[in-house]
């Protein structure tokens, strides 16, 4: 029996196969062929449920009327669950901020955000990142200074006319201040506003479309 030790195996060459196992060059190539689509297959289907759970910016221009209504309610629970949990005050978060389109895209990017970063698969370092990025309460309270909205009245944030540069129609909006006694029930009125609109807009669009002579067209 030798002393000598045996040498550690080199790292760059393949472990070699087990008796009895077929190597991928030992198939024919149909089965190779086949195997690989069957692959991708799966992975393309793996990244497309991954991707279609992922937290995305929300357009709030464009979701159809369901849609709208079920973001704005998730958007509001969110909210409500932020303002508990950090103890933000009405000039970072004030019972109006459902009127106030800034603080609303605002919010929802926030949110998305957090949504990102305490996904289960995200990075052990991502709920840092997203208290990082919380720094956004700045800016939400230089939003609620502009707008004028407060604890107790509300009036809706005020809009410079550009002389000769508004669409035609466009009236300024009235900024009256009115308290705020009954938020909830404002925000539900809100939401059905909302909804309505966007309803509108789609219809409309609809009898466009159906009202179009195709006939010109090439």
């Amino acid at each position: 029996m030798s002393d000598t030790p045996t040498p550690p195996p080199d790292d760059d060459e393949p472990p070699a196969p087990r008796p009895g196992t077929m190597r991928p060059d030992d198939l024919p190539p149909e089965i190779v062929a086949e195997a690989k689509r069957i692959a991708k297959e799966q992975f393309t289907s793996e990244m497309t449920q991954v991707l279609s759970t992922t937290p995305r910016p929300i357009n709030w221009r464009t979701p159809p009327p369901h849609d709208l209504e079920q973001e704005l309610l998730e958007l509001n629970q969110w909210v409500d669950w932020l303002r508990h949990t950090y103890g933000l005050p009405t000039q970072v978060v004030p019972p109006m901020w459902h009127r106030h389109p800034e603080l609303l895209w605002e919010l929802s990017a926030l949110r998305q955000h957090w949504l990102f970063c305490f996904d289960p698969a995200a990075k052990g370092n991502q709920a840092l990142a997203w208290h990082q990025d919380f720094v956004a309460r700045e800016r939400l309270r230089d939003w609620v200074t502009i707008s004028g909205t407060r604890l107790d009245r509300d009036r809706p944030t005020r809009i410079t006319a550009w002389p000769g540069g508004e669409p035609e129609g466009w009236e300024v909006p009235d900024t009256s201040e009115r308290p705020v006694t009954k938020r909830s029930e404002d925000f539900v009125t809100f939401v059905e506003e909302q909804v309505r609109a966007r309803q509108q807009e789609q219809d409309a669009t609809i009898r466009e479309i159906v009202n179009t002579d195709w006939s010109d067209r090439p």
